[in-house]
């Protein structure tokens, strides 16, 4: 399974933002430029983040993003799910829909294997992703780059 792009750079933001210093919050164009990402595209992942209540944004002096209490303990199982969405893993219903829908049982297989992957995403947390050994190196390869 792959995940959409949107759904990666959530998870790339969310880790950013796990790991930052809490005295200085990064600005979305920041985080942008810290996960090689465009700014519109963090834009509308910063967006959904808020919406699920992972990430809180404050605008103006002083504002900027921070990762919040929900989105450290946040299941990264759950968290996809939130951002993929609970479609089929394959298109059996699409325009034309697939001929062998009604016998095949390929897609129940499938939808097994994509449960059976969240659920092996469910055992972790957003802080166990950034926790040691991990910490030290992503504040080093995601520190903003200051002009």
């Amino acid at each position: 399974m792959r995940l959409t792009k949107f759904t990666d750079l959530a998870l790339r933001v969310t880790m950013r933002l796990a790991v930052v210093d809490t005295t200085v919050a990064p600005t979305s164009r920041e985080v942008a430029e810290s996960v090689a990402a465009s700014y519109t595209h963090v834009a509308k992942v910063v967006s959904r983040l808020q919406h699920l209540g992972v990430v809180e944004a404050r605008r103006g002096r002083g504002g900027g993003l921070e990762i919040t209490g929900t989105g450290r303990r946040a299941s990264v199982g759950w968290l996809v799910r939130e951002l993929e969405g609970s479609g089929d893993v394959v298109g059996c219903e699409d325009s034309p829909p697939c001929p062998l829908r009604g016998a095949c049982r390929l897609r129940a297989a499938l939808r097994d294997a994509q449960e059976a992957f969240y659920a092996s995403l469910d055992r972790l947390t957003v802080e166990d992703l950034v926790g040691v050994p991990a910490h030290p190196g992503l504040v080093e390869l995601l520190m903003p780059i200051r002009r």
